[in-house]
């Protein structure tokens, strides 16, 4: 005696598509989003990237301090290039995976506008406000320890996204929205940790590079949101 397959929950179901449209919109955003990053980069970044490492292996030189290889990194040119534009598209789809998944979390519609909205502030999470203490710098800069630096950006994202929420939330009263300035001010006002060391780098380049990194980041977030609300949209229309 044979049973009958059960239908498909309508409960399941309903589930179900909302998580396969985020996820259309996760890999579709972000990827786009990345190529798009590492495009721009291509042309603006990684130029000053190489003269960085130039002044870097210059100083190395003079300075007798040129270390033996430390292990296997990608060769220059289309390998190099290849990896880059890899690690960048997959950067892309864990920043939007991160975008969408708390928007979803918080129940906010998704949609072009909101999606631009939120990738604003995402990119002051996660690029601006660690910027003001901590600014992207090319090889051959000195810089903190690493594990200081780590937990001083986390700290910084988690505190930014906290005051961003209290301060601009609807019918917040003034209790909260101080705190959310308390909370945007802390990290700025106990410091990001002090580099050490000499860098090799002048500091033209060091500013230049800061600047078109964080730009570039700007790029990088509103663009991720804006096509990630419209693809969401595109599919509800065709759901």
């Amino acid at each position: 005696m044979t049973h009958a397959t059960r239908p498909v929950s309508l409960v399941t179901k309903g589930a179900v598509s909302p998580f396969r449209k985020l996820i259309v919109v996760v890999f579709g955003a972000g990827a786009l989003a990345g190529l798009v990053l590492f495009a721009v980069q291509y042309f603006t970044v990684v130029p000053l990237i190489h003269t960085a490492e130039n002044y870097e292996r210059a100083h190395e030189v003079h300075s007798d301090a040129l270390n033996e290889d430390a292990g296997w990194h990608p060769a220059d040119g289309w390998e190099r290039t290849s990896f880059t534009a890899l690690t960048t598209v997959l950067t892309g789809i864990g920043f939007a995976a991160i975008l969408f998944g708390v928007m979803a979390l918080v129940g906010k519609t998704i949609n072009t506008r909101h999606g631009a909205l939120w990738g604003l502030a995402a990119f002051i999470c996660f690029s601006l406000a660690p910027a003001l203490g901590l600014p992207p710098q090319p090889p051959g800069v000195a810089v903190a320890d690493l594990g200081r630096r780590q937990l001083w950006w986390v700290g910084t994202v988690i505190a930014t996204a906290v005051g961003m929420w209290l301060v601009t939330r609807q019918r917040q009263t003034w209790v909260l929205r101080t705190g959310g300035v308390v909370c945007l001010l802390l990290p700025h006002l106990i410091g990001a940790p002090a580099a050490t060391g000499q860098s090799s780098v002048p500091a033209e380049l060091v500013r230049r590079f800061a600047i078109t990194s964080v730009a570039t980041s700007g790029i990088f977030w509103l663009l991720v949101g804006t096509l990630g609300g419209l693809i969401y949209v595109r599919n509800q229309a065709d759901s």
